[in-house]
């Protein structure tokens, strides 16, 4: 067998699948798709449409066959099957992820007690009649004992006990036992969603509380939301207008005391650029009307003497 022949024709195969354009094609093996970047050509395209889509296909088509032909393969019964790599496309989804649904009672003692989950067969093996039969609906092994010719009565048992129609009593009993531990889980599971979608509901609800409480009007001028609820207990707290002498007196010794230990600090540490929201200048000129830190400390100072004098 020459087997540089056959590689050199596989080669050549390759090379008339290749594409050659301004910017590569991008191929994504994994999901079998092609993503051609480059800009559209208006001429072709304003010219004939159908054209130049075929155009564009067959471009695709023809890139995405030359990336499997260089993928690893595997033998099978009808021929070599190509291993596709992992997915490197981040697809978008229209919704978000589905949560996980909640578990039954029995998943729950499962979890609890380890036990793992097999999947039951749909036929059974039946000893009597040596064949594979239902194990539930027409004929299946849950109606044996309804079916068979000769049943065992109890002793105790009443005249018009019917042996037949107890069994099949018993087996509806089942499935109404089934059915009613199906509708309570299922009830559960709303009954959590319900729980998560409140929680998600206060949530906001005290997100937008804090927003609204952040603005110099607690909210009072701003556009109010369809079925917004109305804050209570918020209100915004203003210092009077007309104080005493005493408490203005006692406000600027503790500006004054605020300021001497922002300007030992800073003398310590160092200026902190752009950390300081306080304008103690400003600040000063407010609180002395304009004359200054030394009448300011004057000021105070005759208002603490003439409180001692009173209590004299």
């Amino acid at each position: 067998m020459d087997v540089s022949g056959i590689l050199a024709s596989h080669n050549a195969k390759l090379d008339s699948l290749k594409v050659e354009k301004e910017t590569p094609l991008d191929v994504d093996a994994g999901y079998l798709t092609v993503t051609d970047p480059n800009p559209i050509d208006e001429e072709s395209y304003n010219s004939n449409l159908e054209e130049h889509l075929q155009n564009l296909a067959r471009d695709g088509v023809q890139t995405l066959l030359a990336s499997l032909f260089t993928l690893p393969t595997l033998p099978s019964p009808d021929g070599p099957l190509a291993q596709l790599s992992a997915p490197k496309t981040h697809l978008p989804r229209a919704k978000p992820l589905p949560k996980p649904k909640p578990l039954t009672k029995w998943e729950q003692f499962a979890k609890a007690k380890g036990i793992q989950k097999t999947k039951r067969d749909k036929r059974v093996w039946d000893e009597e009649r040596q064949e594979w039969v239902n194990r539930w609906g027409k004929e299946g092994k849950n109606k044996e004992k309804e079916d068979q010719w000769i049943h065992e009565v109890p002793a105790n048992a009443d005249v018009d006990y019917d042996p037949r129609k107890a069994a099949r009593d018993e087996r509806k009993s089942r499935v109404a036992k089934n059915e009613k531990q199906h509708l309570a889980n299922l009830a559960r599971a709303q009954g959590s969603g319900l729980n998560q979608r409140d929680e998600r509901k206060q949530e906001i609800e005290r997100t937008l509380a804090s927003s609204r409480t952040s603005t110099a009007s607690m909210g009072k001028f701003d556009k109010k939301l369809e079925g917004e609820k109305k804050l209570r207990g918020v209100k915004r707290k203003f210092q009077p207008n007309e104080t005493s002498v005493e408490s203005e007196a006692k406000a600027s010794l503790a500006l004054l005391s605020k300021m001497e230990s922002d300007s030992k600090k800073m003398r310590r540490d160092g200026p902190v650029p752009d950390k300081s929201v306080l304008n103690v200048r400003k600040a000063v000129r407010f609180a002395s009307k304009g004359q200054g830190g030394v009448a300011l400390g004057r000021q105070a100072a005759a208002v603490k003497g003439k409180k001692g004098g009173r209590k004299k």
